[in-house]
């Protein structure tokens, strides 16, 4: 093992680890200087929480949007679906509310395009309101 450094407690220098070769960048010594670190100060300062949208934010919808499951977890780690579209790279949920709501606008208006959506209220009081756009 003349070729390849093999890790040995307390040496600086590794190439191969439990028989895998590592990254050359990783084990650069010149590693720290390359890497330009942030502090946390400038980090939690341009920290944004990720959130999804929601469909009510968007000005108008077409009904021909593909819709797609997520996944997410609650405050008690708990696992729930939702649905979204997708407009410019961004998800804005779908509550089935809305989706109810265009179900019974479309059995009437089969020709139906776009819609907006009203929102009233935050959290298990919210409403929603379809409204049949043309």
């Amino acid at each position: 093992m003349k070729d390849q450094e093999v890790f040995t407690e307390g040496c600086n220098s590794l190439t191969e680890v439990e028989g895998r070769e590592l990254d050359p960048d990783y084990v650069s010594h010149k590693r720290k200087e390359e890497t330009k670190m942030a502090t946390l100060r400038n980090e939690a300062q341009a920290y944004e929480p990720q959130h999804t949208k929601n469909i009510a934010d968007l000005k108008d919808v077409s009904v021909d949007l593909n819709l797609e499951d997520r996944e997410g977890k609650d405050k008690e780690g708990i696992a729930f679906k939702y649905k979204v579209v997708v407009v410019n790279g961004e998800d804005y949920r779908v509550p089935g509310k809305v989706l109810g709501d265009l179900k019974s606008i479309l059995e009437k208006k089969p020709t139906l395009k776009t819609f907006a959506v009203s929102k009233q209220g935050t959290g298990l009081n919210t409403q929603y309101t379809v409204i049949p756009m043309e």
